[in-house]
């Protein structure tokens, strides 16, 4: 959860005001160079992190969180699979440079253990996995800290927690900043993309919400966006409705029975993998489950990119576009 800070004057006020919102400061050690040691939710579980020096970070939208908060100097290198856009198309080119590239595959223990890191930031299921023999659990026996995008944590064993999408980004960019000692940059940063979000939401349309569907991949059923991922969120901001909002999942598969009865007014093609946004547009302008849609019908399309679509800083900047889609489309 944000936080909006004061400045102190004592150390101990400073570490009383911090246990107040959630996390705790450990005393100052005798030994001035000692790392600091706070206790900041992993998902729903306490953990106390001392601060990491070589962090490994899975996909851009781990990275960008990092970036965004000043921490570049704390990473290590990156994990960024092929369903990754180029990092040079990233508003954080610049800090991707300065840290290294381990792997263009699935996160796995393994690279971590390789790389001497100390610390991991994945999301669960996206990242952290049980079948490829990579959790939080696995690693803090290994004495790897590790940190979750706290919008995976809706199905995390043991300690689920549910927060909506945007909350749930900006609760990181605050752990995150907790557990580096970036406290102020993060409430920078969150009061920057908060104060983005209120921006496109005071010029979305009035009335009846336009009906929006997000395609994300499969031909025999369709993969889409329920309620618990970032594009759910970005829809509503925009002032339009994600036609499976009712479902209280994150990235799920559907039938295209409901994608027709629901009549998006406007597909969102979500942007990534081996099949590119126009080839996915192609096959629902000649499929006879989508032929015939409003949306398709009336060339609807809006491209989203992955980093704006996964939890990060970008999923304001896939917001402000949208918004402005639906602004100018005619209805």
């Amino acid at each position: 959860m944000p936080r909006t800070r004061t400045t102190i004057g004592s150390a101990l006020a400073a570490a009383l005001l911090l246990a107040g919102c959630g996390a705790e400061v450990e005393p100052a050690s005798k030994d001035a160079g000692a790392p600091k040691k706070v206790t900041v939710k992993r998902c729903g579980e306490p953990v106390t992190y001392t601060t990491p020096r070589r962090a490994v970070v899975y996909e851009g939208g781990s990275a960008d969180k990092m970036f965004s908060l000043g921490l570049t100097k704390h990473v290590h290198g990156y994990v960024m699979p092929p369903a990754n856009p180029p990092v040079s198309e990233s508003p954080w080119a610049s800090e991707y440079a300065k840290v290294k590239m381990l792997s263009d595959d699935l996160l796995n223990k393994e690279l971590v253990v390789e790389a001497k890191s100390d610390f991991v930031v994945a999301g669960w299921n996206s990242g952290f996995s049980d079948q490829r023999g990579i959790t939080p659990q696995i690693l803090d026996k290994l004495g790897i800290q590790s940190f979750m995008h706290t919008e995976s944590c809706f199905n995390y064993p043991k300690y689920p927690q549910k927060v909506t999408p945007f909350k749930a980004l900006y609760s990181d960019l605050d752990r995150l900043g907790t557990i580096f000692g970036a406290e102020k940059k993060a409430d920078e940063v969150v009061d920057g993309l908060k104060k983005r979000v209120a921006a496109v939401e005071s010029k979305a349309p009035k009335g009846d919400r336009l009906p929006v569907f997000l395609y994300d991949s499969g031909t025999d059923q369709p993969f889409t966006a329920g309620s618990q991922v970032p594009p759910n969120d970005i829809i509503k901001a925009a002032g339009a409705r994600n036609v499976f909002d009712g479902l209280d999942e994150r990235w799920t598969q559907v039938n295209w029975e409901a994608v027709a009865k629901a009549e998006p007014e406007v597909i969102i093609i979500f942007d990534y993998g081996d099949m590119p946004a126009k080839k996915k547009i192609d096959f629902l302008k000649k499929s006879p489950h989508t032929k015939e849609l409003p949306a398709v019908k009336k060339n609807n399309f809006f491209v989203l990119d992955y980093n704006e679509g996964i939890s990060g800083p970008r999923n304001i900047d896939g917001l402000e576009k949208f918004g402005k889609y639906v602004r100018e489309l005619k209805r």
